[in-house]
């Protein structure tokens, strides 16, 4: 079994990756399911951002949705099994898709008004920021001298 985040760390760790799990469900329910009410409502009424990139796919919302709820799998049970090892690849999955998109959307801007366009980005910067966040909970020591101590040579290292 892989090392866990340590107690004092774990809920943190938890309530981040939910956090960022629960963005990511209802954005992968709503694009899977509804791709068209999706492109033409989010995230609210009034407030279209996808539609201010035209033009719609439904493929390729779609995509988004299923792609969306991946991560959110991927998410939870890093939470559930909150393990460095999972915690971190769950983090770097999302930082993966999190960190272009953020960029995308930061570039382009034209059409927002400038609350939605300022909405937008503060949504994006705290994805960011927990990402962020999370690596930083989850670091761990550079070997495990610091939590089990010393190996002995024959140890098995698996």
């Amino acid at each position: 079994m892989g090392r866990r985040i340590p107690p004092g760390r774990r809920v943190a760790v938890r309530v981040c990756l939910v956090a960022l799990a629960t963005t990511q469900v209802v954005v992968g329910v709503w694009a899977l399911f509804a791709p068209s009410g999706f492109y033409r409502g989010f995230p609210s009424a009034g407030h279209a951002w996808v539609a201010l990139l035209p033009p719609f796919n439904e493929h390729l919302v779609r995509d988004v949705g299923a792609l969306s709820l991946a991560l959110t799998v991927v998410l939870v049970g890093a939470a559930i099994w909150p393990q460095r090892l999972l915690v971190r690849l769950a983090v770097i999955a999302f930082a993966v898709y999190a960190v272009p998109h953020t960029i995308f959307h930061g570039l382009h801007l034209d059409g927002f008004g400038p609350a939605d366009a300022v909405a937008q980005m503060a949504g994006f910067g705290v994805q960011v920021v927990l990402i962020i966040v999370l690596l930083i909970l989850s670091a761990g020591p550079a070997d495990d001298t610091e939590e089990h101590g010393p190996r002995r040579p024959n140890e098995d290292l698996g």
